[in-house]
Parts: C-alpha cells; sequence; structure tokens
C-alpha cells in the first residue's frame, strides 16, 4: 500500500470519527475505528486531531483558514484533515500537515 493509499484511508476514518462525535452511535462505533486504525499504528502512521489548540502563525503542522479579523491568540476550531505522522527511527515525521480554521480566542 503506498503512502497516499494510506493517508486517503486515514482522512476517511478521521472523518467518521468527526461525523459520528457527541452521538450515541459514536460508542458502538468506536471500537471498529480503533481496529481500522491499529494496523496502520503498527506500520508506524497515525494522526493528531488538534482541535482546540492554540495556533500561532508560525506552527508549521497546519495550513490555516483564520475567521476573523485578528491574528491574536488563534485557537483551531474545526479540522478539516488531522496532522498525520509517520514514524521512522523513533521520530515522527509529518507526511500530511493539518487543515484547520482558527479564530481570535475570546480568553
Amino acid at each position: 500500500m503506498d503512502e497516499l493509499t494510506i493517508k486517503t484511508i486515514l482522512n476517511q476514518i478521521f472523518d467518521i470519527e468527526k461525523k459520528v462525535a457527541n452521538q450515541a452511535l459514536e460508542k458502538s462505533i468506536s471500537r471498529n475505528l480503533s481496529r481500522l486504525k491499529a494496523p496502520f499504528k503498527a506500520l508506524g502512521y497515525t494522526y493528531h486531531n488538534p482541535l482546540g489548540e492554540k495556533y500561532a502563525l508560525t506552527r508549521l503542522d497546519c495550513e490555516a483558514t483564520i475567521a476573523g479579523a485578528s491574528t491574536d491568540n488563534l485557537v483551531i476550531i474545526e479540522v478539516i484533515k488531522p496532522i498525520i505522522y509517520f514514524q521512522k527511527s523513533g521520530q515522527n515525521q509529518i507526511i500530511q500537515k493539518g487543515i484547520v480554521i482558527t479564530t481570535a480566542s475570546s480568553s
């Protein structure tokens, strides 16, 4: 399986997780999703959902669209695509930057 196929599948798993979050369906599906992710983790592939994290213009693991005029105290409010990592020689390498939407934090 090539890297593009792996990224496509991981993005689809992430989308399914987003769609069932906060619904009764999530509990019944989460076990299946974990089983889908396990073989990729064994191959060294993982992903990270940066929802709610702070965002700075110097952050290199995400590409952001900024909602609003301010660029101060940005926080990630939506994740379109997760950050996908491949672990090689004990180091995580980013193979896909996260695609996110940010806005200025009220705090």
